[in-house]
């Protein structure tokens, strides 16, 4: 069996190209991890397919923008201590339209400190995302909620084994490009293939002509459905082809991805969201970089993302970076706040109407379950 800890220099190499270097759809995305690490393609499988198997890597897969398929938004929930934590195991084990699902806290009291559950929330197409929040509300007997959509994407990456020895302040030479959510049309058959192309790898799975499979459960041919897969790139909904490590638990032997995960909010000027989401999204270390208004709850921040580090202090030097960054070019800072992540869970989100529909109906009229 070869070793598992990403730790381990061989599985390092490869996580560091495989984890969010793959960009857009790839036919043979082995291959190019090989191409680009240097290292023979059966080493590269046999290292994720280990991974994998240990639990280090938490899944494989392709991933895509959600925001251009599906209405999604950042959801904060405001409610009693008690109820956090079986409010937020529901909405792992019994919310499929929640993603993200993390307990957060403030160094200090600040505004919306006092909104401790935050989660990611997908509906259907068609679907308003207030309607199923209402109904989680209703459920978990939750005081309040507030939704903030993405009105620009700036990162959306892991990476976590290539940010480990990232400098303070490293950053790309051009400000990111802003991705909007706006919604994509898809026909029937790229539904077919992007529904083959998003579930996870199994280890067995883990193989050069990985999409063959995918191409026979979509009904098309392998060079229709690279044809359809390519699409997707053109109309902006693909994201990465990631092997995702487990972040937030410790591996069989003790050994941790991150310690910390760093939600980080900036308020600057009205008319600048933009201009300094794309500044931040250009610095390498942010996972996450969304334009996202918070109203007054959050001190009407409206620059949001996320940083993983295992030393606190760096983290926070990594901040400090960024704000001394927009403030030299003309961005002033009018607040900022950073809420700590503490228990947490990550699971793709579901997007299907019929799923959504089986939802509700099984849990209309029930109120105060937790």
């Amino acid at each position: 069996m070869p070793p598992t800890e990403h730790t381990d220099p061989i599985n390092a190499q490869i996580l560091s190209i495989s984890e969010d270097q793959i960009k857009g759809f790839h036919r043979y995305p082995f291959q190019f991890v090989s191409s680009q690490s240097g290292l023979p393609l059966e080493t590269v499988q046999a290292r994720i397919k280990a991974m994998l198997q240990a639990g280090v890597v938490r899944r494989v897969r392709q991933t895509f923008l959600a925001n251009k398929l599906a209405d999604g938004g950042l959801v904060a929930w405001k409610m009693d201590a008690n109820k956090l934590d079986t409010a937020f195991d529901f909405m792992v084990k019994d919310d499929p339209f929640s993603g993200h699902v993390v307990l957060r806290s403030t160094d200090r009291e600040v505004s919306g400190s006092d909104y401790k559950l935050w989660t990611t929330v997908k509906v259907p197409r068609g679907m308003v995302i207030a309607e199923h929040c209402d109904a989680l509300k209703r459920l978990l007997g939750a005081e309040e909620y507030i939704i903030m959509q993405p009105k620009g994407i700036f990162a959306l990456g892991v990476g976590h084994v290539r940010r480990k020895t990232m400098e303070i302040g490293d950053k790309a030479d051009v400000p990111a490009e802003m991705i909007t959510a706006d919604l994509v049309d898809l026909s029937p058959e790229e539904w077919e293939v992007l529904i083959a192309m998003k579930r996870d790898f199994l280890p067995e799975e883990i193989v050069p002509e990985i999409w063959d499979a995918r191409a026979k459960e979509a009904s098309v041919s392998i060079e229709r459905f690279c044809e359809v897969a390519e699409g997707f790139d053109k109309k902006g909904i693909l994201g990465r082809f990631s092997s995702f490590l487990e972040h937030v638990k410790p591996s069989e032997t003790g050994v941790r991805v991150t310690r910390f995960n760093a939600l980080f909010h900036w308020r600057v000027e009205e008319g600048q969201q933009a201009r300094a989401g794309s500044e931040v999204g250009r610095h390498h270390i942010m996972t996450h970089a969304y334009w996202r208004e918070g109203g007054p709850r959050f001190a009407n921040a409206n620059i949001m993302g996320v940083v993983h580090g295992t030393d606190k202090d760096r983290v926070l030097e990594h901040k400090a970076a960024i704000d001394r960054h927009l403030e030299s070019i003309g961005i002033p800072v009018l607040y900022t706040n950073v809420f700590w992540g503490g228990r947490s869970e990550i699971k793709p989100s579901e997007i299907s109407p019929k799923v959504y529909a089986e939802w509700h109906e099984r849990w209309a009229g029930k109120e105060n379950i937790v």
